[in-house]
């Protein structure tokens, strides 16, 4: 009897928290993703934890597989993309060091998630699309949540976006051999840029990249990351 009790404890104890009744189905999966894939980590920002905390990962994924949207892993969604594991983006938000003041570029859309994490930090976020379909979806997504500091554009993230230049921080969510020069161009003196960089997807890493006051660049490795290749425009 006491055997068993113990097994039922157990049980409970590992069992999913319930939401409250009309509330949000995933609230609690999305908390149990930033206290036990990111907080646990190296993931020590706590506005960056509260944004993790607060947009909804689940709706930035293709309803056929919303059951993993808080799993600890990259998740397709379509066009060949994926929407990158909670912990890669919690870590290149982190390293971006964003502020309340900042305007950012992002290259890489996607889904509209990243771009909805940086839109609770920051002023404003200027991201940029190569799929046009993606661009699209995600434009309405981020529109429909309310996210409405974020401009989404189909364009070539290897060009950037010149018109809203210089930019306090830049992030590409898919891997160039290197970092286009018009992005460092369009990275303001003082500006950091994150990304991931390799010529082949099993060669890649996770870079900050600091332009100094006199246009210096400094670069610093951080993890081997995998990431889709970076799509020129034609």
């Amino acid at each position: 009897m006491l055997l068993a009790r113990y097994i039922l404890a157990l049980l409970l104890a590992a069992a999913p928290a319930q939401p409250p009744a009309g509330g949000d189905p995933y609230a609690a999966s999305r908390e149990a993703m930033v206290r036990d894939q990111i907080a646990s980590r190296d993931i020590t920002n706590q506005s960056v934890l509260a944004a993790m905390r607060a947009v909804p990962r689940h709706l930035f994924i293709p309803p056929e597989r919303r059951a993993a949207a808080y799993a600890d892993h990259p998740v397709p969604i379509g066009y060949s993309q994926t929407i990158s594991q909670p912990y890669i983006v919690a870590l290149m938000t982190q390293l971006l060091e964003p502020a309340k003041s900042h305007r950012v570029l992002e290259i890489g859309t996607g889904s509209g998630y990243q771009a909805a994490v940086l839109s609770v930090l920051v002023r404003e976020v200027v991201s940029l699309e190569i799929v046009p379909e993606l661009a699209r979806s995600s434009a309405e997504t981020l529109a429909k949540l309310g996210y409405k500091n974020v401009t989404v554009h189909h364009a070539d993230g290897y060009k950037g976006w010149p018109a809203g230049a210089p930019y306090d921080r830049i992030i590409v969510t898919a891997a160039p051999p290197e970092v286009p020069s018009a992005l460092v161009d369009q990275l303001a003196r003082g500006g950091k840029l994150v990304a991931p960089v390799g010529s082949t997807r099993w060669a890649q890493e996770l870079i900050v990249l600091d332009k100094m006051a006199d246009g210096r660049t400094r670069r610093r490795d951080v993890i081997p990351v995998m990431f889709v290749p970076m799509v020129p425009g034609k």
